[in-house]
């Protein structure tokens, strides 16, 4: 029951963290800012309609800071894609869907001895938003030889 415990505390603490953050000025767009909105927070608990694993939401919360910081120190983009996608948007009082252009920048760094990577998202003309972070595997290098730690996944499609 600990566990949950935990997780509910985290949980609680991590939403009123990111509500308090609103948005917050880039280096990387300019000083235009990236908007924390709830689509984000969601993103973090969900992939798409199926909720995380409590492990991988408890990752992704506790990254929120450092996500922050690189936010606010960031000066440039390490990924980048552009798509036309069906996105579901309130028009008109009812909910439709829209094919639209969604950008995705990826900012990949090392902060505070952990690796991860922020998404920020814009749909269409629409603000830029903090879409998700995601953590990076722990690497040692060796002269030649690379060792990696903690990986999850197939790390040859990754």
């Amino acid at each position: 029951m600990q566990d949950l415990t935990n997780f509910e505390t985290v949980r609680v603490t991590t939403t009123a963290f990111y509500h308090k953050i609103g948005s917050l000025p880039c280096p990387a767009f300019n000083g235009e800012h990236v908007h924390f909105t709830s689509e984000g927070l969601n993103h973090l608990s969900y992939k798409g309609k199926s909720p995380r694993t409590r492990n991988d939401i408890m990752t992704k919360f506790k990254l929120l800071p450092i996500a922050k910081k690189l936010l606010l120190v960031t000066t440039t983009h390490q990924e980048y894609d552009e798509k036309f996608e069906a996105v579901k948007r309130k028009k008109f009082k009812k909910m439709v869907e829209e094919f639209l252009t969604v950008k995705y920048w990826g900012f990949v760094a090392i902060l505070d001895n952990r690796r991860l990577k922020v998404v920020v998202r814009q749909v269409g003309s629409g603000q830029k938003h903090f879409y998700s972070v995601i953590p990076a595997w722990n690497t040692t290098q060796y002269r030649d030889i690379k060792l990696v730690d903690q990986a999850r996944g197939n790390m040859k499609d990754e």
